[in-house]
């Protein structure tokens, strides 16, 4: 097991207690009926492993299948199961920005809705929440094609540079945030930015990151979206913006 941290500060800010642990968990789903379900068992029987003060959020992100109405009989059987939903639908951003704002817990922990990730392995993020302010896990053993390996590598390469961080996997949708991360950044991507805007505001303010890597598991049922050539082209477009604001903002 790697461990490895990016400490951009020098200085660790104050965190909230790590035990007992505090912690809202989310996940985006657009057209995941197939997964909605299975997912969000796997998310309440590791949480309620690890901690007595947990939430569960389904953000259905404007789904045209099934996926609202699972999500809505999970929250009405489980009292720590919440749905929410967007509509419209407002993109893999908006809908991560939409999860970020409705937890309400000390710490937020976020992952996809598509089954490619173990919850348990959360464990091995939760030693390095004492050490630092985010902890950002990265893929061991990528399960996707090949173009999207690539693809994804070079687009953290160029956020790395651009923003003067040290990610090794920007993208990955296993992180662990402090909740008062989200009262001091302002997000506006609605787009696959968003993973990088909330780690370069994160940076402005001096939060410190550690990484570790967690295992990827081929999707079981559904379709991935995140590749499409539109989305990309949108991304590296606010890519840009978001640095010509950040060093507009001083």
């Amino acid at each position: 097991m790697t461990l490895g941290g990016t400490n951009w500060s020098g200085v660790l800010r104050d965190k909230p207690a790590t035990s007992p642990l505090s912690i809202s968990a989310f996940f985006p789903c657009y057209n995941e009926e197939e997964n909605v379900e299975r997912t969000t068992m796997a998310a309440v029987r590791t949480l309620e492993r690890i901690s007595n003060d947990f939430e569960v959020i389904i953000v259905n992100d404007g789904s045209r299948d099934q996926t609202g109405e699972i999500a809505d009989r999970l929250a009405s059987e489980d009292d720590r199961v919440r749905a929410v939903h967007n509509q419209p639908n407002l993109g893999y951003g908006g809908a991560l920005q939409r999860g970020f704002r409705e937890a309400v817990k000390d710490w937020v922990f976020y992952t996809d809705g598509d089954g490619q990730f173990d919850f348990d392995e959360i464990d091995k993020l939760l030693p390095l929440m004492a050490e630092f302010d985010i902890v950002s896990a990265y893929r061991i053993d990528r399960q996707d094609p090949l173009i999207r390996k690539i693809n994804a590598l070079c687009w953290t390469t160029l956020v790395n540079f651009v923003f003067g961080m040290r990610i090794r996997d920007i993208d990955c949708a296993f992180k662990i945030f402090p909740r008062r991360l989200f009262d001091e950044i302002d997000m506006k991507s609605h787009s696959a930015l968003i993973d990088t805007e909330v780690l370069a505001r994160a940076k402005r303010l001096n939060y410190t990151v550690g990484q570790i890597g967690v295992h990827h598991f081929p999707r079981a049922a559904g379709t991935q979206t995140g590749a499409n050539p539109a989305v990309i082209l949108h991304a590296f477009k606010e890519l840009f913006a978001l640095r010509r604001e950040i060093r507009k903002s001083g």
